[in-house]
């Protein structure tokens, strides 16, 4: 589909100017709960058998505010399509799910962002068979990106310095000048998975070009805001904040840590009782600004209404805000409720 592209600031345009640039991700929890994507597995299937629910997925959070609309490449890379025998079709389902992001954000006047994720198969120590093969799944994914226009490439999710620098020199070599956003997932406390404190980690990956560093997924905002602070110190650049939306501690500083009331693990089917609402999401915004995080979005467990609550705590009025909760006309808590007497019998 051709149409003319809205002219749309740039993101290094974006952060020069001391924007903040909001975020939604989250696409592949959003669409296991729709009930398009087998959790656990975490294939894109969605993407062979229902594209148009990657578009609607795609609309709600540019509904919802989001300055940015990343194509759903997240796992559409050889090691996962494989397990649903589709690693011979990687290329038209990256292709499909870039020009998805391309036209929403077209349409919605937002920057479209490329997306590169762990691969599964890094190893420490590296060899060079993994390293040729990573770095071949990078270099296509990031051509593809090119060719479908994208404004910047997302590396997101690995718990491992070397992955990731292997998929920045990616972006580099064949991105042809596009910014890169590279954030690491943090499963433990103090290094990277191959022995890195994470703001050293952070700040080597600034110096090797990427225009943004930080983290995402694995923590929620109760977890992940002391290590931003630390990284603040280190890091010159942009900071990104890209929490799952789950409420973990200090105790359990993971969403695969978190435990049920009988002691089993929550992750990866019982996550729900842990989510964050609406007033933990705007106190996260409110942290965002606080630390002056010039990159700040929504993760795993990410939703268009926590999306909107996100957005509006930055003092946005989304398109969604038309619709923002009202319960000055609730029938139960509302002031005709409050004249029947119905709030003091039913709610209190």
């Amino acid at each position: 589909m051709n149409m003319e592209r809205k002219p749309v600031k740039g993101l290094l345009d974006r952060l020069r100017d001391g924007e903040q640039v909001l975020v939604a991700e989250g696409y592949l929890y959003e669409f296991e709960r729709r009930g398009y994507l087998s959790a656990a597995a975490y294939v894109p299937e969605v993407l062979f058998d229902h594209p148009e629910v990657v578009k609607q997925v795609s609309d709600d959070f540019a509904h919802a505010g989001t300055d940015v609309i990343p194509a759903f490449t997240y796992y559409a890379h050889k090691e996962k399509l494989r397990h649903i025998g589709k690693d011979l079709e990687m290329e038209q389902i990256n292709r499909r799910a870039l020009r998805i992001a391309r036209e929403v954000a077209d349409q919605a006047g937002c920057l479209m962002a490329g997306d590169l994720c762990n691969t599964n198969i890094y190893v420490m120590p590296e060899t060079p068979e993994v390293v040729a093969e990573i770095t071949e799944m990078y270099q296509e994914q990031v051509r593809w990106a090119v060719e479908e226009k994208a404004d910047y490439i997302i590396l997101e999710t690995s718990p491992y310095l070397g992955e990731a620098l292997l998929g920045l020199e990616a972006i580099k070599k064949c991105g042809k000048g596009l910014p890169a956003v590279v954030t690491l997932a943090a499963y433990t406390d103090n290094t990277t998975l191959d022995g890195v404190p994470y703001a050293e980690a952070l700040r080597r990956l600034e110096e090797e070009g990427a225009a943004v560093v930080g983290l995402n997924c694995a923590r929620g905002p109760g977890s992940m805001i002391a290590m931003l602070k630390e990284i603040r110190k280190v890091c010159k650049g942009p900071i990104a904040a890209v929490p799952v939306c789950y409420r973990t501690t200090a105790e359990q500083p993971t969403m695969q840590r978190l435990k049920t009331d009988d002691g089993k693990n929550a992750f990866p089917l019982n996550l729900g009782s842990f989510g964050c609402n609406r007033a933990d999401i705007a106190e996260f915004a409110d942290e965002c600004k606080q630390l002056h995080l010039q990159y700040a979005g929504l993760c795993c467990g990410n939703s268009p209404n926590l999306f909107r609550t996100f957005v509006e705590a930055f003092g946005r009025e989304p398109l969604a805000s038309k619709y923002r909760p009202d319960v000055s006309k609730s029938a139960l808590m509302g002031a005709d409720a409050q004249r029947a007497g119905l709030a003091q019998k039913i709610v209190f």
